[in-house]
């Protein structure tokens, strides 16, 4: 009994106190459950409004938030990892600067956007694109205005407000965007809702996240320590964008409106975990490495390794589940137009299970300000992904696109070592363990899944 009082009053310490892993058990829950909140949100907003549109709705928008996100990474300077790891992140004059080239930003890529809808719709010859993605051009304009004081909550990993905050605009999104969708019974519905969806998240943050008020200024030192840090993650994210988005990009040219759609339906399925994971350590690793470094000594390192530890468990669990299960999620939730969604589903939950091995590790290199070895590290990572998706969308169509894809993922491993073995965040006995693990739980998803699979081939 004392024992059980103890330990309670010591996890009621930890969950209360200011310390760091306070700090970081909080923010990591907090993030886990905005991430499976939003997730909800998607897979509600999903079941809904495939009943109420068309496969090839789904198509065509998923070329605009390729294109969306394209452009958003091509022009990513680091706002947020500077603010997260700078000396000066608490600076309203250096927030200040941050937060008008965000607005610069978000003006520019407004234009890029009306400048490139019409060649774009008639790339992939589909007139609709052109309006489609000039009203998604919007929302560029939408989101520079968004407060640094989220990105201040991220640095200080004080993140309870921000999270209820982006649950509640993704509630009102959903309804907005299946209203019009019920009423509109159109492709527009997804657009509009999109950019409304945009509009109604900042304003929430701007009226009720607590903190400085920003206001336009540039300062020349300020100015130039974000150039100096974004100049090379503006290069990463170039090739960041060809990593994370490249198979829609060329998928969206290679396959019919209609699989395509069926193709983001299943990547959606198969790809949360990996998500999950990429949003746990960029809101929460950055202020770690930053505040205990591994290189420093053996004890930060092997604090880091439970983290990770714990954190690719996690992940890993979440893949297999998907895994093997795919296709009876689609089954049970989709109409017969998106079955093949579910072996979709499972390879690339499958493709995943290395990416979430080594999802830890680059988080390391934006905490110690070497965003140059970051920007290699994608570009590697980015030219082997792309090149094995080329070859097999040309050899084998969607499953030879999506083999290619897994065997980039594997060949960029080498260059992934490199870089944290330089910063001291390598773990070989991590990597190891879980290969193997995953190895059983990709063969033994194919196997179960193996008639869906060759269905999809078909």
């Amino acid at each position: 009994m004392t024992d059980g009082v103890v330990s309670s009053g010591r996890m009621h310490g930890l969950l209360t106190s200011g310390g760091l892993s306070a700090r970081l058990l909080r923010s990591s829950f907090l993030t886990v459950a905005g991430f499976g909140f939003s997730q909800v949100m998607r897979l509600l907003s999903n079941l809904v409004l495939t009943r109420l549109l068309f496969p090839e709705a789904f198509g065509l928008m998923g070329i605009v938030v390729v294109f969306m996100i394209g452009l958003q990474m091509f022009s990513d300077v680091g706002i947020g990892p500077a603010i997260s790891r700078s000396t000066r992140g608490d600076d309203p004059v250096f927030l200040d600067t941050t937060w008008t080239v965000q607005i610069l930003r978000g003006i520019v890529l407004f234009m890029a956007g009306c400048l490139l809808a019409y060649p774009i719709s008639v790339f992939y010859e589909e007139p609709l694109l052109f309006g489609m993605l000039l009203l998604a051009s919007v929302q560029f304009l939408v989101a520079g205005v968004m407060p640094t004081r989220r990105e201040t909550a991220n640095r200080h990993l004080a993140l309870g407000r921000v999270t209820l905050l982006e649950m509640a605009a993704q509630v009102v999104g959903l309804i907005i965007m299946v209203g019009l969708a019920f009423w509109l019974q159109s492709v527009w519905a997804l657009v509009i809702g999109t950019v409304i969806g945009s509009l109604v998240q900042v304003t929430l943050m701007t009226l009720y996240l607590p903190g400085y008020r920003n206001r336009l200024r540039l300062e020349s030192e300020a100015l130039r320590e974000v150039i100096q840090f974004g100049k090379w993650i503006f290069l990463s994210t170039i090739f960041g964008f060809l990593l994370v988005q490249g198979d829609k990009l060329i998928l969206g040219k290679f396959l019919a409106l209609d699989l395509f759609g069926i193709y983001n339906i299943g990547f959606f399925l198969g790809s949360f975990p990996m998500m999950l994971g990429m949003m746990v350590v960029a809101r929460v690793l950055i202020p770690v490495y930053r505040d205990c470094p591994p290189a420093a000594s053996r004890e930060n390192f092997l604090k880091l390794r439970k983290m990770r530890v714990l954190v690719t468990t996690g992940l890993l669990l979440l893949l297999a589940c998907l895994a093997f299960v795919g296709p009876l999620l689609v089954d049970l939730m989709y109409d017969d137009r998106y079955l093949s969604a579910g072996a979709v589903s499972v390879l690339i939950a499958c493709i995943n299970i290395p990416v979430v091995i080594g999802l830890t590790y680059d988080q390391a290199a934006l905490a110690a300000g070497e965003s140059r070895r970051f920007f290699f590290l994608t570009l590697i990572k980015a030219s082997l992904t792309i090149l094995g998706l080329l070859i097999g969308v040309s050899a084998g169509g969607l499953i030879g696109a999506l083999i290619g894809q897994g065997i980039g993922i594997l060949a960029a491993y080498p260059a992934l070592v490199w870089l944290s073995s330089r910063l001291g965040v390598w773990d070989p006995l991590h990597d190891l363990g879980f290969a193997v693990l995953g190895l059983f739980v990709a063969c033994g998803a194919i196997w179960w899944n193996w008639d869906a699979i060759m269905v999809l081939a078909a």
